[in-house]
């Protein structure tokens, strides 16, 4: 049992490169934390590079991919530590990167979870994609960050340094009191991959915990390391796990029109891909529509308990308006132009 307050939990699968190249920054810089990797059933050469190059680590195998979520999951059943950060494989961090985080959750009983900044690996002064410097939704379920709205990325000027409360952490640097991650179910496996870091910040935000973004502390994010960004079977799991996560979450009185005006507005994407030559992509847009339209009712039950358990309807970080209308229609690019 570590005596540590901290557990950094890296998930990999077939990423023995990226933990050749970013390890190193991770047990540099973590002297607070006990490291270590769960494997998802890899099958190049990553147990025995770990093995050899860093020993000092502790390894949890499991013997088949379970996906982000799924192994996830099972990584935690066997940690015991106060907090646990899930991260990424391709993470650069930085001196003393965890301290702002633990400062702050050991300050602040009600924040469940929190995130660090995210910068681009490849364009250092940037924001990265997946979580720049925290999550928000609109009410028609489309995410966007402090720093990223739609595929506009802004360069990080200090523009958003202070903490502030979000809606979603991202879960390429997720750090969250254990016993609440095990006591709310954890990560849902069944999205697989996508949306399931938000879906899980939904849970404990309606549940009267907060999330936070703690500036402070800064990370190099790679992106897309798993599925590439125009892959289809990603666009495939982004639209049907969305759709999920509304019919899970939102309250009945929202329900049907947001599902309603989704309709149209997914359609209308797989149109837009369709004619842009992404015929693989518009297929997989309907393919989660039909998928979602098969399985919903599966997850009617968890729907229940999570109304039943809810005890904040609005959300602050949930905005009341659309980003599709703020980004294309009154051409708002930038986080701090839709405040």
């Amino acid at each position: 049992m570590t005596e540590k307050k901290i557990s950094v939990i890296i998930l990999n699968w077939n990423g023995a490169s990226m933990m050749h190249r970013f390890l190193p920054s991770v047990i540099k810089h973590s002297a607070e934390a006990e490291i270590i990797v769960a494997d998802n059933g890899s099958t190049d050469d990553s147990l025995e590079m770990l093995k050899e190059e860093f020993p000092e680590i502790r390894v949890i195998p499991f013997e088949k991919n379970y996906g982000f979520a799924g192994g996830y999951n099972k990584a935690l059943e066997k940690i015991e530590s106060p907090y646990a950060l899930l991260l990424n494989d391709d993470v650069e961090v930085t001196p003393n990167w965890l301290v702002p985080l633990l400062t702050f959750m050991e300050s602040h009983p009600n924040v469940a979870a929190c995130q660090p900044k995210l910068r681009n690996e490849n364009k250092r002064d940037y924001f990265e994609y997946a979580g720049a410097c925290g999550g928000f939704m609109d009410y028609l379920g489309y995410p966007y960050c402090r720093g990223r709205m739609m595929e506009v990325i802004e360069k990080d000027e200090g523009q958003y340094d202070t903490p502030c409360p979000i809606f979603w952490g991202t879960g390429a640097a997720l750090m969250v009191r254990t016993i609440l991650y095990k006591e709310i179910g954890g990560l849902d496996e069944r999205f697989f991959a996508h949306m399931e870091e938000i879906d899980f910040c939904w849970r404990l935000r309606s549940r009267g915990y907060q999330i936070y973004c703690i500036p402070q502390s800064t990370v190099y994010h790679v992106g897309g390391g798993t599925l590439n960004k125009n892959n289809p079977q990603k666009t495939f799991l982004n639209f049907r796990n969305n759709l999920l996560m509304l019919h899970k979450n939102l309250p009945t009185g929202q329900l049907t029109f947001v599902l309603l005006a989704r309709y149209f507005l997914d359609h209308l994407a797989a149109l837009k891909m369709f004619l842009a030559g992404q015929r693989n992509d518009a297929l997989a847009v309907v393919r989660a529509r039909y998928e979602f339209n098969h399985i919903r009712h599966e997850y009617d039950s968890i729907r229940q308990e999570n109304q039943r358990k809810a005890i904040k309807e609005h959300i602050p970080e949930l905005r009341s308006s659309s980003l599709l209308i703020a980004f294309y229609l009154q051409h708002k690019r930038k986080f701090s132009d839709w405040t």
